[in-house]
């Protein structure tokens, strides 16, 4: 395997989930399971944590960047100034292209709703915000949007995991929403691309919160944390 399938192979797994925030990445496993030497392994780890995706610290190695409460503070404070930026902007550089390609990811998005699978879901919708992105070809928000979409994409497996027809039809709701963006963007709408935005994350929010917040809560081993002081 090369260096850059295995970049892809190791971020989408860690979108996916299947590689857990804050897990170590030991690079004797990685390099015996992917048949890559250490120099362009750690060539890999390295630009992966320029991506974002891991984070590289002096004498421990790599790991999957976290999701720790100040990260999740910061994700969601900054989200949607980010996203509504992103919008008005691709609105403004909008090219059949890139609205092409937009259309083809869309219909991939719709076949992972029809067959309920969260982690398509997820990864769709990360290609789908990162193509509104480069539409936007901003070099100062790109980098911001993409680390953004590592959390966005990793929490909102959550959202897209439907527990009942309520969620199933937030899910379509944020299907329906995608292709409305679609359209501002083709009609070069920058206030309806920005409205519809804002719409597609506070549809989410609440429920990617879950990511770090479960529900129900898990019971405290040593009593009912209610009495706690």
């Amino acid at each position: 395997m090369n260096k850059n399938d295995l970049f892809n192979v190791l971020s989408e797994r860690i979108l996916r989930l299947e590689i857990e925030p804050g897990s170590a990445l030991d690079e004797a496993t990685l390099s015996a399971e992917f048949g890559l030497s250490r120099t362009p392994l750690r060539e890999v780890l390295q630009r992966l944590s320029g991506a974002g995706f891991v984070t590289i610290e002096p004498n421990r190695g790599a790991a999957v960047s976290s999701m720790n409460l100040d990260t999740m503070r910061n994700f969601f404070q900054t989200a949607p100034m980010i996203y509504a930026a992103v919008a008005r902007l691709a609105a403004e550089g909008a090219t059949p292209r890139k609205i092409t390609l937009l259309k083809d990811i869309q219909h991939g998005f719709r076949k992972a709703v029809q067959t309920a699978a969260p982690r398509d879901m997820a990864v769709l919708n990360h290609q789908f915000h990162e193509t509104t992105g480069d539409m936007a070809g901003n070099p100062y928000l790109t980098p911001s949007l993409k680390r953004l979409l590592i959390d966005h994409t990793r929490m909102s497996q959550t959202f897209y995991a439907a527990r009942d027809t309520v969620e199933q039809g937030q899910i379509a709701t944020a299907s329906d929403q995608h292709d409305a963006m679609i359209e501002a963007f083709e009609q070069r709408a920058p206030a309806r691309a920005v409205e519809l935005t804002l719409e597609h994350w506070a549809l989410s929010r609440d429920r990617m919160e879950r990511f770090v917040r479960p529900d129900p809560l898990p019971i405290h081993p040593e009593g009912d944390m209610r009495n706690a002081v």
